[in-house]
């Protein structure tokens, strides 16, 4: 590259984006990448400040920041992912193509973002997105990178994109409610429309609600029976605390099932329950569910819906973030909550 004051500049061409910036107003392109000057621009450009343009002038070995950054967005994303073909003010712009759950390669990510010069910024892992929603972006620091920058991204990734969207599965989704005081209809159930509307909302198959008393042994085998009628979700409502009446974690661990975690470093939430029987995902649900609109059941689903396989370990990081501030507006998955 070689610097051009401006005032000598009409008819060269950029080789950068000029963005202008009128603070709270507006932030964008001024002039794009390519554009060739015209004496009117001159005025322009001194006004954001570009009292000298870059001349690009190609040396061997040398890559531009616009195909730098097509090149590491092309490498990191995976299936059902897009980039944008048009680079905004250097940055490639990621998408997702389908609705789902974001899933990183947070290892490789941190080792891409370590070398010099390259900066991916993404949503966080396991973040629920909608379709054509922008996940990330990718773009190199400088104008020009040496190719061996572009190159050491493309081989970390390989023929292993670190950014993948899992679509949510149409899960074949039961509800177990627990408690004798539904089951003899003191009381009205209403637990049951909060879990199935979070069913509906992922997209699953939705089998039926079984009604249980406070008895162990039934209970355990209602899971077992909706596990034989092809259940890959059960949901169980209601006798998930720690009183001498609520035998619901006790039956889950009596149905054979395998428990991943009962209780979670997440408030409200802490009374949550994971186990697997096989491939059939069990969650015992907290009280707090039927009250608040967000607990660590919304941070669990998408995931399994996801077909992500939680385990232990994933539950103890939530514990940074775990707690929710209760918002006056709750806006998840848009907050730290449960480091979504």
């Amino acid at each position: 590259m070689k610097t051009v004051p401006v005032e000598e500049s009409v008819d060269m061409v950029l080789c950068q984006d000029i963005t202008r910036i009128v603070p709270g107003e507006f932030k964008g392109v001024l002039f794009k990448k390519g554009h060739i000057i015209r004496q009117e621009d001159i005025e322009s450009l001194l006004s954001v400040g570009k009292e000298h343009i870059y001349v690009w002038e190609t040396q061997a070995g040398d890559v531009h920041e616009n195909e730098a950054a097509l090149r590491i967005a092309a490498a990191i994303s995976g299936v059902n992912i897009r980039y944008d073909e048009e680079i905004k003010e250097g940055k490639a712009l990621i998408a997702a193509d389908n609705r789902g759950l974001l899933v990183i390669d947070s290892e490789r990510l941190i080792a891409t973002n370590s070398i010099e010069y390259v900066t991916i910024a993404t949503l966080p892992n396991f973040y629920p997105v909608e379709q054509d929603m922008e996940i990330a972006g990718a773009r190199v620091i400088p104008l020009v990178v040496p190719e061996e920058t572009v190159a050491t991204v493309e081989n970390i990734c390989g023929s292993k994109p670190i950014l993948n969207i899992h679509p949510y599965h149409t899960l074949k989704s039961t509800i177990i409610t627990t408690g004798n005081e539904v089951f003899k209809g003191r009381i009205e159930d209403k637990f049951g429309p909060v879990m199935r509307g979070k069913i509906a909302f992922y997209g699953g198959e939705y089998l039926g609600q079984t009604f249980c008393p406070d008895d162990k042994k039934l209970i355990a085998e209602a899971i077992i029976a909706a596990r034989y009628k092809g259940a890959e979700l059960i949901i169980l409502t209601g006798g998930m605390s720690v009183d001498p009446d609520d035998l619901t974690p006790a039956a889950i661990k009596d149905s054979g099932a395998k428990v991943i975690t009962y209780g979670a470093p997440a408030q409200p939430g802490n009374m949550l329950m994971l186990a697997y029987l096989n491939d059939t995902a069990i969650v015992g649900v907290p009280g707090c569910a039927m009250f608040f609109a967000t607990t660590i059941l919304d941070a669990v689903l998408p995931r399994i819906f996801g077909s992500v396989r939680l385990t232990k370990q994933d539950f103890a990081a939530m514990g940074e973030g775990g707690l929710c501030q209760r918002c006056e507006k709750c806006t998840y998955p848009r907050c730290y909550f449960c480091r979504v």
